[in-house]
């Protein structure tokens, strides 16, 4: 990708004149482009100008599945979102493809910090600010879950309706694609998974892989989300399976965490999962007495994603990244994902 000037990826020399013209702004005619975010995932570019900078989204190149990489409909659930009490960055311009050949969208750049594996120097540092840091993801969540869907043009959004019972389909099926030798942890949780799903309490939007590096941190408070990124898989749902995911990625001091997700809960200062589940709970004002099989079914759902890359890695179909053994990390999930239906 490298070799790959990034102005012909967004066909700059077509895109410019429409931001001057979409902003309103001439001097959006003159800017360079830089790809920030390569690989198989969607394609992200800074654009640059005299008038400032904005980010553009489009899919990756090759071959596409036809449902996959939907810009219009990332852009649309920004769209909707505006102006409620998430914060999402503001959309400048939606094409289906026919300004640079393929379809995408460009957005404002949101200022702040993204968190992946360490925190930034001299912010956060104390207790109160991380445990502010952590409560406002929190928060954040459940004012996703409070948006009325249909309120701001998201009814259609999705099927909420038996909206689990169906990702237990979709996720064992995976398993069986990409499995390759018998884990019996596995095959007996997505048994106990399709068995035991429970009474959905209520549909709301879901972000689809809601975490601390998919938000934007406010640069002079870390209790302040300045925005909510990476609306890929976002739809209409079940929101426990985002509180689920969350706690997944939640790690705690002493925990061996997982190798494929970056995060920073786990250094001093940080509340506990408990901690997080409360700070839903009483934000959101709902019951969390069936988590234990959300949280089961996050631990099925990302050992099927591991084995997925490990598949991948080992085919050297993951532009060279090695991910090493992820076999135990599979097994582990599985046998962690059984021991939390012990408790359902």
């Amino acid at each position: 990708m490298s070799s790959i000037d990034p102005a012909e990826l967004i066909a700059l020399d077509r895109l410019a004149p429409a931001l001057a013209k979409t902003t309103e702004d001439d001097r959006w005619r003159r800017c360079a482009a830089e790809l920030v975010v390569g690989g198989k995932s969607n394609l992200t570019f800074i654009l640059r100008s005299d008038a400032g900078e904005l980010v553009l989204r489009r899919p990756p190149t090759g071959e596409l599945l036809p449902s996959a990489h939907d810009m219009a409909r990332e852009a649309r659930v920004q769209r909707g979102l505006a102006g409620t009490a998430v914060p999402v960055p503001r959309v400048v311009l939606v094409d289906e493809g026919g300004l640079i050949g393929v379809p995408f969208y460009v957005m404002e750049k949101v200022p702040g910090h993204v968190v992946r594996d360490r925190l930034p120097d001299g912010w956060a540092r104390t207790s109160e600010e991380r445990r502010a840091m952590a409560f406002a993801l929190a928060d954040t969540l459940a004012a996703l879950h409070a948006v009325d869907c249909t309120a701001v043009g998201l009814g259609d959004y999705g099927r909420p309706a038996g909206f689990m019972a169906r990702q237990v389909r979709r996720w064992s099926g995976q398993w069986e694609k990409s499995r390759t030798h018998e884990v019996p942890e596995m095959e007996e949780l997505a048994r106990r998974l399709a068995a035991g799903v429970p009474d959905q309490q209520r549909a709301t939007i879901v972000h689809g892989d809601f975490r601390a590096d998919n938000v934007i941190y406010d640069a002079a408070d870390p209790g302040r989300i300045n925005a909510v990124l990476d609306w890929e898989l976002s739809t209409l749902g079940d929101p426990l399976s985002d509180v689920a995911l969350l706690m997944l990625y939640w790690r705690e001091a002493g925990d061996d965490g997982i190798s494929l997700i970056p995060g920073v809960s786990h250094l001093p200062g940080f509340p506990t999962r408990a901690e997080m589940l409360d700070r839903y709970a009483t934000t959101a004002g709902v019951d969390l007495t069936d988590m234990t099989w959300y949280l089961a079914f996050a631990r099925f759902k990302f050992a099927v994603i591991a084995q997925g890359v490990s598949v991948r890695s080992r085919a050297g179909a993951m532009g060279g990244q090695d991910f090493g053994d992820l076999d135990d990390l599979v097994l582990r999930l599985g046998a962690e994902g059984l021991d939390h239906l012990k408790e359902h």
